[in-house]
């Protein structure tokens, strides 16, 4: 297959190119580095099955040949990002899915959308099972991203509803590993990066709050699981191991051997409580969940910030 992979030089987009290459599958990343960087697709130049294109998705997209496959991957994703880049955010989840559907149409290739666990907003139902409508609210700053996500669900199924555009929505849940950018702000490369300078670990909020985490190659496979399904509803992708922030900065100190200590600060406007994905579609239909222990991912991302960031 020929694949398009927009946001194919970002955290996740270039672990993806990696894997749809190991298939045998050829891959254009499409990027405008807002977020991205080259560095994360590097060991890629050159090779006649890979090719890089650096375009801003919410303009026209002109691609000759065939496509098989789009991942619709670009936006802003972390915290920092979003709130740095509101319109961006705002712009790619609705212009930049608009050009990529309307490729998919062109094209007559199937097209999966990478939504997130933040269309449930600050949940009130435990876990979020893809069925929940989720608690967002719309004017609050973590809204532009929030929006941006529910918005591009919804133009996706509008597609495959009028058009028959042959559409894919992964809702996926937190992701870490290597190529985590170190200053996106997300608690994973946040911790991990404080841990092994030695610094204090910031906790937001008193550290109650839950998160689950997954590890980008689960993520990935998860993703060409569903690329590879028939099946056109949202599939949470995601760790359904849930632990709190709090114990999770131990076992990042712990894992990094480190002497750090934990500083609190305010909790941010609107953040989730809890969060936890229902994963039973996933494995019902996709036959998918993680593999990959926290210690082990753990120990991988410990490893890769050491060389990177030391």
């Amino acid at each position: 297959m020929r694949i398009l992979v927009t946001g194919g030089a970002g955290f996740i987009g270039s672990h993806l190119s990696d894997r749809l290459l190991e298939k045998g599958h050829s891959v254009i990343a499409l990027d405008n580095l807002l977020t991205g960087s080259t560095d994360n697709i590097a060991h890629l130049a050159g090779r006649s099955d890979f090719k890089f294109i650096n375009h801003d998705v919410t303009e026209y997209i002109f691609i000759p040949g065939n496509i098989d496959f789009i991942f619709h991957l670009a936006s802003p994703a972390s915290p920092i990002d979003y709130l740095m880049y509101p319109i961006q955010t705002l712009k790619v989840g609705a212009l930049g899915t608009h050009k990529a559907l309307g490729l998919a149409k062109e094209k007559n290739a199937g097209l999966l959308l990478a939504s997130t666990s933040e269309v449930y907003g600050d949940p009130l139902v435990h876990p979020q099972p893809e069925s929940y409508w989720g608690n967002v609210n719309p004017v609050g700053p973590r809204g532009v991203y929030d929006e941006a996500k529910r918005y591009a669900e919804a133009l996706v199924f509008a597609y495959h509803r009028t058009h028959g555009v042959d559409t894919r929505i992964a809702r996926i849940f937190n992701t870490y590993g290597p190529r985590n950018r170190a200053d996106d702000g997300r608690v994973v490369p946040s911790f991990v990066c404080q841990a092994i300078k030695g610094e204090d670990l910031t906790i937001f909020g008193d550290g109650g709050q839950t998160r689950s985490f997954c590890f980008v190659s689960d993520t990935v496979n998860g993703l060409i699981a569903l690329m590879e399904s028939g099946y056109h509803d949202p599939v949470n992708i995601g760790n359904p191991n849930e632990m709190t922030v709090k114990e999770f900065a131990l076992e990042v100190i712990r894992f990094a051997e480190s002497r750090s200590s934990l500083v609190y600060r305010d909790l941010p406007v609107d953040d989730p409580k809890v969060r936890k994905p229902d994963i039973s579609t996933a494995k019902r239909v996709l036959n998918w969940g993680p593999e990959v222990l926290l210690e082990d991912g753990l120990k991988e991302t410990i490893d890769y910030f050491r060389r990177t960031v030391m």
